[in-house]
């Protein structure tokens, strides 16, 4: 038996795009079948039935209404899997034969653009990768906004922290190359592996000049990334493949320069919990959630921008501020830019529906009533004076022609598909006035015609009729034929009647026959000129866009620094990091009474540059720290800081250790886990660096764990990062003896108010160093029952004989005299002993391999016993 035209076209389909659930487009479903059937089936609980193929059993077959597909499709999306659409390309009536099919897009996770599969505030990546000599090029796409940005990465770990940066949702990789270890937390990143011919120079070089009429690369600014032309260059072939379009929403393609931002790492980006929390992923509770009070999608999704990519620049920084403060002073008008951007819709994703032809009259209608708004905003920007306003209002394009020209086009409330019509707005276009018309008033053109012609001809039973062959026509018995008027044209003759037509007849009949089949095609054929149109002034509108969307991120930093009395910080290059009343911004806001006990803070590279903070669990210290760094961020973001006074010295870099846990996925225990951010933080920090350390240490044993803390103080106040601004906590009381010891080391602590056997926190940070854990007070406090807390506090009293603090004084005050200034260390050995001396001769000498096992026990006994 042979396979049914239609199935072999299937099957021939589905062979090009195997990697593919294929959607083919039959009639108003979309079906699957086979393999494709079984699995849709199950992943989108439809049922499962059968169709004759041409073969011995049914092929297994599953399908969704066509109106419907994206939700399908984006549920499958979701869930990692790619889906070809293979669409109609002609009119099932008009066809010869078997309907013409085509796959129109491949719907990909990092390609997706349909609204209910985007996150509003979060860019959609597709990242391109390859490798060569240890270095990688970096392209990222997101096609939903025409953002493009190529940069490259010097090593797996700088690779991880620009991925875990731009956070996509697919990677294009070549077959062989292993990324493990880099994407440890892009947990819903979808992989796709591409041939090698995909990162070819040639190829890439031909894509990027045609793609952006450039006539080389060095004009499109991609000298110093050679590896990440090529990365872009395979990203933009994908889109073009899966899109079959030329993606003219992306006009622009940037270099990511990494020494323009400040550097803030994976590990840390996770511990400040920048955009999302760590223990649920969820905005709520994120520095993000506190600042976002955006009008617009857009506007959230800059505003992330803001908060991942901080500045270096002090004058870039700056002008950020002069708006911010602006709008302060102007709150009337502050809160009517707002009003104006409240019914924005988001423009950057509407235009990227329309470039790719899939916007529907709905989106049209968003679109409009958004660049509608864009005039008020315009003219109201031109009364402020801060530079970047000034700069906002004379690059603002107020799309007045483009508003004019949707508003008389798309009707006020058209529905969801293209293919119902009334989509077009009456007095638009001659003919679709004339066959709405005709299709809603036909029938009384011709009762009225009927009635003209009777009494016009006397003809008392003249009638107009229709059928099939002739169309409509006027019937007249044959008494009545000598008052045919001449301007009648017979058609047909009966036994008792002739019929005729006129010329106005036949002009009513063009009319009114197939009036809606046209109407419906002229709608569809007129609203993808009207599409065509705004997607030839994509680079104007995306200009629009833009400034939008950075209008309002920092209206939304006005609006915060007004509502949490946050202040304006004063930016140095090289100065120390003071806040004075400095506040954590989101634990303060997540508290339900009580008022957020400020702190202050003094870091600079001299006397003040590393902090030691000591005090109980639960006190605060890791509040203190996180609001620090916050605090420095926010500023280099250009936002105000919540506290009452602030000079933050520019941090290249901000490095954070707070906090960890097993990472059972590769093996690695809390304490390695520390271990290998601390080795992180030591080798890429430098002298302008921020440091936040907590409790380093405390995954292994009291004397490992005090050795190690000790050795890291001493690395970061005295050797090659002596400078760096540090917070260290540590619940090591020891290290308070490091204070005196060495330049620029002082001891803080919280303090702390004991009631008897309990305490309570002050959290608030005072000189000096604490001297004891208080780990039972704060076991009490937690519930632990009294008859283990009472135990827990004799064996204290048992073991305080074997303190180590003298021992620790001891080790402070040889430091003082050993330690370097602010060179590498150099390895310090004390001298032998005369009978430590004779051991190691010993051990030289003797001949291992003559030993029984049982002789070199007793030989290592005997050494161990001379020790």
């Amino acid at each position: 038996m042979a396979l049914s035209p239609m199935m072999t076209h299937y099957l021939e389909t589905k062979k090009a795009y195997p990697d593919c659930l294929l959607f083919y487009r039959l009639g108003d479903f979309y079906e699957m079948f086979f393999e494709d059937a079984r699995l849709a089936s199950k992943e989108l609980e439809l049922t499962l039935t059968g169709k004759e193929c041409g073969l011995e059993e049914r092929a297994p077959m599953c399908g969704v209404p066509f109106h419907a597909a994206d939700s399908y499709i984006n549920r499958l999306v979701k869930r990692g899997y790619k889906v070809a659409v293979a669409e109609q390309m002609e009119d099932p009536k008009l066809a010869k034969g078997l309907v013409k099919r085509e796959v129109i897009r491949v719907v990909t996770p990092g390609t997706v653009t349909a609204a209910g599969a985007l996150e509003e505030e979060k860019n959609n990546y597709l990242a391109a990768v390859l490798e060569d000599n240890g270095r990688y090029g970096l392209a990222f796409a997101d096609i939903s906004t025409g953002s493009f940005f190529v940069t490259e990465a010097d090593g797996r770990k700088e690779l991880g922290d620009i991925l875990a940066e731009f956070h996509p949702a697919e990677l294009l990789k070549r077959k062989n190359l292993s990324l493990d270890g880099c994407l440890r937390h892009e947990e819903a990143l979808a992989i796709s592996e591409l041939p090698d011919s995909a990162f070819l120079r040639d190829n890439a070089v031909s894509l990027l000049t045609e793609h952006f009429r450039a006539a080389t690369t060095e004009a499109l600014g991609l000298s110093d990334y050679p590896l990440g032309m090529l990365a872009a260059g395979a990203a933009l072939r994908y889109l073009y493949d899966t899109q079959k379009s030329r993606c003219e929403l992306i006009t622009e393609l940037k270099a990511y320069r990494g020494n323009a931002y400040l550097f803030i790492d994976a590990a840390s980006r996770r511990n400040l919990e920048l955009t999302e929390t760590l223990r649920d992923k969820n905005k709520h509770g994120s520095l993000l959630w506190v600042l976002d009070r955006t009008k617009t999608a857009m506007g959230a999704r800059f505003l992330r921008n803001l908060l991942e990519k901080p500045l270096l620049g002090i004058p870039e920084i700056e002008v950020r501020q002069d708006a911010i403060q602006e709008f302060l002073s102007r709150y009337i008008d502050r809160e009517e830019l707002r009003e104006y951007l409240a019914p924005i819709y988001d423009m950057e994703r509407l235009m990227g529906r329309i470039t790719l032809g899939s916007a529907n009259a709905r989106d049209m209608l968003a679109f409009g009533s958004s660049i509608a708004a864009l005039p008020p905003i315009k003219d109201l920007l031109q009364s402020f004076s801060a530079p970047l306003l000034r700069s906002f209002s004379q690059s603002l394009d107020d799309l007045r022609d483009l508003s004019a020209l949707l508003a008389r086009a798309i009707a006020d409330d058209p529905p969801l598909t293209l293919r119902e019509g009334h989509i077009i707005k009456d007095g638009y276009h001659e003919d679709v006035d004339r066959y709405r018309r005709a299709s809603t008033e036909g029938k009384q053109w011709l009762a009225e015609l009927e009635e003209r012609e009777r009494n016009k001809t006397g003809i008392k039973n003249l009638r107009i009729k229709y059928n099939k062959v002739f169309g409509y026509y006027f019937e007249v018995t044959k008494s009545a034929l000598s008052q045919v008027p001449d301007y009648f044209q017979r058609r047909q003759t009966l036994a008792n009647a002739e019929r005729y037509t006129t010329e106005e007849l036949g002009k009513l009949e063009e009319s009114i026959l197939g009036a809606e089949e046209k109407l419906l095609t002229l709608e569809f054929d007129l609203f993808q000129e009207v599409r065509q149109k705004l997607s030839a002034e994509v680079a104007r509108i995306q200009t629009s866009a833009g400034i939008i969307a950075y209008l309002d991120a920092l209206l939304s930093l006005a609006d915060v620094a007004e509502r949490y009395q946050y202040v304006r910080p004063k930016l140095t290059a090289d100065g120390p990091l003071r806040i004075v009343g400095g506040r954590h911004p989101v634990v303060e806001r997540m508290m339900e009474s009580g008022r957020f006990v400020e702190n202050d803070t003094l870091l600079d590279s001299e006397e003040n540059r590393i902090a030691v903070i000591t005090g109980p669990n639960m006190a605060g210290k890791s509040t203190y720290m996180r609001q620090t760094a916050l605090i420095a961020l926010l500023a280099q973001t250009g936002s105000f800081v919540p506290a009452t006074e602030a000079e933050i010295g520019i941090s290249d870099r901000i490095f954070t250790r707070v906090g960890a846990s097993d990472d059972l996925a590769s093996g690695q225990s809390t304490f390695m886990v520390e271990m290998t951010e601390v080795a992180n933080i030591l080798r890429n920090a430098t002298k302008r660096s921020l440091i936040i350390l907590d409790e380093i240490g405390r995954g292994t044993s009291t004397f490992d764990g005090l050795s190690i803390a000790w050795a890291v103080v001493e690395y970061l106040a005295t050797g090659r990062l002596a400078g760096a601004k540090t917070l260290f906590a540590t619940h090591y009381h020891e290290l308070t003896e490091l204070e005196g010891s060495i330049p620029g080391v002082h001891n803080y602590c919280i303090a702390v108010k004991e009631q008897g056997d309990t305490i309570a926190f002050l959290r608030k940070i005072v000189k000096g160093g604490a001297d004891q854990s208080y780990g039972i007070q704060v076991a009490k406090l937690a519930g632990v029952p009294e008859t283990v807390t009472a135990r827990a506090r004799e064996i204290a009293a048992e073991l305080s004989g074997a303190d180590i603090a003298a021992r620790a004084k001891e080790l402070a005050a040889r430091g003082q005299e050993t330690v370097a200034s602010p060179a590498e260390h150099a390895p310090c050995e004390a001298p032998l002993q005369p009978a430590e001396r004779d051991i190691l001769e010993r051990l030289k000498k003797a001949d291992l391999s003559e030993l029984t096992p049982r002789a070199a026990i007793e030989f290592l006994y005997q050494l161990q016993e001379a020790l």
